[in-house]
């Protein structure tokens, strides 16, 4: 089987796409969205454990080793090595000929790359003080079983144009317009050279003056008609651009919003605004080279057809000339490519290491790290600049090219055009239309030559972009959602075990069995990895690869509709985030109108209007970015009347009170016990205050339920939540009275 390369559409995909191309190599095809799945993908993207667990999944046999060089050659390849400690590749071939090693890999990030052997062990091995020949590096060997060719295919995502078509369907009309300035701008074109002709020709050669004003007149009008069809061309441009630049960007943040939460812990935020600049690169693509081609086309038939009437011999040497032109700028396609990924990989570290800098300098501040963290960001320049100066090199060595065959097809045409006059072949008239027809000429052909160049452009961005739409959305088709809540709501969790992407095997829940009653209060308890906030994400449906069931009364949660069950769920999380909008907006989030006597009660609730009332704007006043310029307290508190205007049969509450004082928890405490009777609750807390009047605290230890029971019980058993209270409170052996 023929081994197929294939690049990674982010920048931290490297493993997924090996294993791709892998099992693409043995007649078998995988998504990398599955393959990220199954190999316990995460922002930090896989390790070779995970790796082997998703290849044993769908039907490999593997075994992780640690390999010298001469080793390696002895194992069957294709397979995987890890690569500078951060990165995976696929070693294709390795072999020793001739006194020397031919060594083949292919990077996710690169290309297929041949290898000396001295840059090979610089990357793969890491026993930097070892001979060659003991020097040792990690690999994942790989052998298919007939487990392999028994799992179905995935659909392959190849690229969709109709995707990116669809969105001028729109805009038929305008499009029309455009299409019938071009010809009337190509027509009245057309008409110049013999314009030109007839001034040298017969104006001048008769000495005929009032003839010559009357071609400049036309001139000047064939100007004048050009550019008023030139600027309504120019608006309805605009107006297409504009409808589609909003359409692709709005079904993208469609698409986003659709995709399971989840989906924002595996992939870094750069990936994401690099995928909103491809975006931008299509609408140009559309508007911009798309329609200038077609302009170029028309103007390049038309004129030609002119050439051809004066001299086939011009006519073919400017038809191979510009064939030559073509074909030396499509050498460096290849190159482009390669640049274009490693400029998104780049570009999106940077939008990351930049959103990091900005959000994180109270922290880097008050660590002392603002040095560590500036040398981070200046390597990464570094690196662009590194990135552009070969971009700038292949970009010279290609304009130069292209000048010098341009520039010969020129001189080359004047010439024989010249001697063509001398010779009395053509008239001086002649000549000079010739030269305007060439000058028009280039135009086109420069402008197809972009056209490739953006075409390609436009192919890589469509794959990235193609990778978001065809990831499975968070609502399943082959599912039949329930949209309402049984007669009995209280929540069931049945054998309930959970693990996050990458952390090996570890559980952060494992086997959990728990009735969370409706109309009661549920705290939930432990120290810190517990899995309590685990839980409550699995609650509020941020993952669905769990084992086990949870059940509302007799509907499984896998089949309540998504956004429905989002409806009926008010939470408070630990990593809530405060929008840059006003009070206000921030507390009625989700709503359009502003039920002002609501927000109000909830305010009140949260007793956070005692500080909104001080304020000159009151609740309309600005908030910062992610709450700057109000205390912990009080954005704890927002968040909470937040969750309570939402007036949900839920609530769910993470630590929702630990940044408060004991003034401020109190009465909230006292506040909510009207909120929460009739409302099913689960509160994640430490403090003994927040949770000694639940119906039912649950204590957690290391993912598994360690005790249950209400709190006089539980503090009677002496056991884990005893001591638990005992350490809070530092009373000893006074807790329990």
């Amino acid at each position: 089987m023929a081994f197929v390369f294939y690049r990674q559409l982010n920048s931290m995909d490297c493993g997924p796409v090996c294993l791709k191309m892998i099992t693409h190599y043995h007649g078998k095809h995988f998504n990398t969205d599955t393959l990220r799945r199954l190999s316990g993908f995460n922002k930090e993207g896989t390790s070779v454990l995970g790796l082997s667990e998703a290849a044993e999944k769908i039907g490999f046999r593997t075994r992780g080793v640690m390999l010298n060089l001469r080793q390696l050659t002895e194992v069957s390849t294709p397979c995987i090595l890890h690569w500078n400690q951060n990165h995976f590749v696929v070693l294709i071939s390795i072999a020793y000929r001739r006194r020397d090693w031919k060594i083949k890999i292919a990077d996710p990030g690169k290309g297929i790359i041949h290898l000396s052997k001295k840059e090979f062990l610089d990357q793969w091995a890491f026993s930097d003080d070892a001979e060659d020949e003991k020097k040792t590096g990690v690999a994942l060997l790989m052998t298919p079983t007939p487990a392999l060719y028994q799992e179905p295919d995935d659909k392959e995502n190849n690229l969709n144009w109709k995707i990116i078509l669809q969105y001028l369907t729109d805009s038929k009309w305008p499009i029309a317009q455009v299409f019938i300035s071009l010809i009337a701008t190509s027509a009245l074109q057309l008409v110049v050279p013999f314009l030109t002709k007839a001034i040298i020709d017969v104006g001048i050669n008769a000495n005929n003056l009032n003839l010559i004003v009357v071609i400049l007149i036309a001139q000047l009008s064939l100007m004048f008609g050009r550019t008023a069809i030139e600027f309504i061309r120019s608006r309805i441009l605009l107006r297409i651009s504009n409808i589609i630049n909003i359409s692709i960007l709005s079904d993208f943040w469609v698409k986003l919003t659709r995709l399971p939460v989840s989906y924002f812990d595996l992939h870094h935020t750069g990936d994401t605004l690099q995928r909103i600049n491809d975006h931008k690169k299509i609408q140009d693509y559309l508007t911009g080279s798309s329609l200038s081609t077609l302009f170029s086309i028309v103007n390049l038939t038309a004129l030609s057809f002119v050439l051809l009437s004066f001299n086939s011999l011009l006519y073919l040497i400017f038809i191979c000339g510009s064939i030559l032109y073509v074909f030396w700028i499509t050498i460096f396609l290849k190159i482009r490519r390669k640049l274009n990924y490693k400029s998104f990989h780049i570009y999106s570290k940077e939008n990351n290491a930049t959103l990091e800098f900005v959000q994180g300098m109270q922290e880097i501040r008050l660590n002392n790290a603002e040095q560590l963290k500036r040398w981070d960001w200046e390597n990464i320049q570094t690196n662009i600049f590194k990135l552009s100066s070969k971009s700038l090199s292949y970009s010279q060595i290609q304009e130069t090219g292209s000048l010098f065959i341009n520039q010969g097809k020129d001189f080359l045409i004047t010439f024989l055009t010249a001697k063509l006059v001398i010779d009395g072949h053509f008239t001086l008239g002649s000549m000079v239309a010739i030269q305007y027809i060439i000058g028009q000429l280039s135009n086109p052909v420069e402008q197809i030559v972009k056209f490739i160049q953006a075409t390609q452009d436009a192919r890589i961005s469509l794959e990235r972009i193609n990778e978001v739409h065809q990831l499975p959305e968070e609502e399943s088709p082959e599912i039949v959602y329930v949209d309402h809540l049984p007669e009995n709501k209280s929540i069931y969790l049945e054998k309930l075990s959970f693990k996050y992407p990458g952390s090996g095997l570890r559980f952060a829940l494992d086997d959990i069995n728990i009735e969370i009653e409706t109309g009661k209060v549920t705290a939930i308890v432990g120290m810190s990895g517990s899995g309590k906030t685990t839980l409550l994400k699995l609650l509020m449906k941020f993952y669905d690869y769990y084992e086990g069931d949870i059940r509302v009364g007799n509907s499984n949660l896998r089949n309540i509709n998504p956004s429905f069950w989002r409806r009926q769920c008010g939470a408070v999380l630990q990593d809530g985030y405060i929008f840059n909008e006003s009070i206000a907006r921030n507390i009625a989030i989700g709503s359009e109108i502003i039920d002002y006597e609501k927000l109000l009660y909830c305010a009140k609730i949260a007793n956070i209007y005692p500080f909104i009332d001080t304020l000159p704007n009151g609740f309309y006043t600005l908030l910062g970015v992610d709450g700057v310029g109000i205390s912990q307290g009080q954005r704890q508190r927002l968040l909470i009347a937040r969750a309570i205007y939402k007036d949900p049969e839920y609530l769910f509450f993470d630590e929702a009170t630990n940044a408060l004082d004991a003034n401020n928890e109190r009465t909230i405490t006292e506040n909510l016990k009207a909120v929460f009777s009739k409302r099913t609750v689960v509160i994640v807390a430490h403090r003994l205050s927040t949770v000694k009047n639940a119906d039912k605290i649950i204590v957690m230890n290391e993912g598994k339920i360690a005790e249950q029971g209400n709190h006089a019980d539980l503090t009677k058993l002496k056991g884990l939540y005893y001591e638990l209270v005992k350490n809070q409170l530092e009373l000893d052996g006074q807790t329990g009275s």
